[in-house]
């Protein structure tokens, strides 16, 4: 069923439970995420961007349902939870997936890439086992990298071949988001360049919409349709990337931009 919205975000809050003094001592409650309210379009790149601790990935979590929150995130208009209420993990799975900071904390350093970027459809039980295997050769040639690739292992691989692997296990299942959490902050300049570029295809090539978080407010600009900038889990302003970035509503925008004059790093 076709909606507006690839992801509705209405209202969302979450809250960490901590212990004063060990783990018997006062819980105490602290907020993480004030009443969070976004649209994204399917389709559209929009980008999260804030300092460490701001919330932007426990959104993200939120988003995965990876957590628990108060509130309503809708993908493609079901109703996701991390308490699986309107629709399964499973099922939820084939619309969103992740790619996250760290490449080779995600991958199996033993396991062949091939397996790995097989796994997906072998969990949720999709095609033969031939079809499975063509299925390994397309997303290795749309993420970048020859056949050959899904013979080696994942030790045998540099920092920025494991990320474009761990691109294209989030890509097997053919979902229509990827929430990419810092997904270049653990890359050199370069081949952090690179990966973006290749987001930029695969959004073109596949019509994917993406949450991309980042604390670059340069490097977000440069990828995202739209922005929205987060502060002590509050949204501070959002709009089009053009906006936020040429005519910054709020002091603390402004701060980002100053702190990422040194490009997209």
């Amino acid at each position: 069923m076709a909606t507006e919205s690839l992801l509705s975000i209405r209202g969302v809050s979450n809250t960490y439970v901590s212990h004063a003094w060990g783990i018997v001592g006062k819980k105490i409650a602290k907020p993480v995420l004030d009443n969070i309210n976004i649209e994204i379009a399917p389709g559209e790149i929009f980008g999260l961007v804030g300092e460490s601790g701001c919330g932007k990935t426990t959104l993200g979590r939120c988003i995965l349902g990876l957590i628990d929150y108060r509130g309503d995130i809708l993908i493609d208009g079901v109703r996701q939870d991390s308490r699986g209420r309107a629709c399964t993990r499973r099922e939820m799975a084939r619309r969103v997936q992740a790619v996250f900071q760290d490449p080779a904390a995600s991958l199996n350093p033993v396991k062949r890439a091939g397996w790995l970027l097989e796994e997906p459809l072998r969990v949720h039980r999709l095609g033969s086992k031939q079809e499975r295997l063509k299925g390994v050769d397309e997303t290795l040639d749309l993420v970048g990298l020859d056949s050959s690739y899904k013979d080696r292992r994942v030790n045998e691989l540099s920092v920025g071949q494991k990320q474009r692997i761990c691109i294209g296990c989030a890509l097997m299942l053919k979902p229509k988001l990827i929430i990419a959490d810092e997904a270049v902050s653990a890359l050199d300049v370069s081949v952090g360049a690179q990966i973006l570029n290749l987001f930029r295809d695969l959004h073109q090539t596949l019509g994917l919409g993406m949450v991309f978080i980042g604390h670059n407010l340069n490097l977000v600009y440069y990828l995202c349709d739209r922005i929205a900038v987060m502060r002590g889990g509050r949204i501070l302003e959002q709009g089009t990337a053009e906006e936020v970035y040429s005519a910054p509503k709020h002091g603390y925008t402004r701060e980002l931009l100053k702190a990422g004059e040194g490009g997209l790093t």
